[in-house]
C-alpha cells in the first residue's frame, strides 16, 4: 500500500515512519517512539500521532505501548482489537 504522507504533519509522519520499522511481534513504548525521533519528551504527543493514524493496520500503531501496559488504540475495535493483532504477531 501506498501512503498518503501529505494528509499528516511533519512530526506524525515521523512516528509513522518510525513504527513502520518496528518488526513484526516486536513492541516500542510511546516513549522509546519519541526518543527515536529526536523528542525525548513527546510521549504523549507520540500517542496524539497515532491516535490520527488513517492508516492502520498498514500503518502499525497497534505495536506500539505504554511502559506500564498496552496503552490504547483508537482504530477500528480499540483495545480489543489492538490485543488480536498483538496475538497474531506473536507479541501476545
Amino acid at each position: 500500500m501506498k501512503i498518503n504522507w501529505s494528509k499528516y504533519t511533519d512530526f506524525q509522519t515521523r512516528v509513522f515512519k518510525t513504527i513502520l520499522k518496528i518488526p513484526k511481534g516486536r513492541v516500542l513504548t510511546y516513549a522509546e517512539v519519541a526518543r527515536r525521533i529526536g523528542k525525548p519528551r513527546a510521549a504523549r504527543a507520540v500517542g496524539q500521532a497515532l491516535s490520527k493514524n488513517m492508516d492502520a493496520p498498514f500503518i502499525p500503531c497497534h505495536r506500539v505501548v505504554a511502559s506500564n501496559g498496552l496503552g490504547g488504540y483508537s482504530a477500528q475495535g480499540g483495545l480489543k482489537s489492538k490485543i488480536k493483532l498483538l496475538r497474531k504477531e506473536g507479541y501476545l
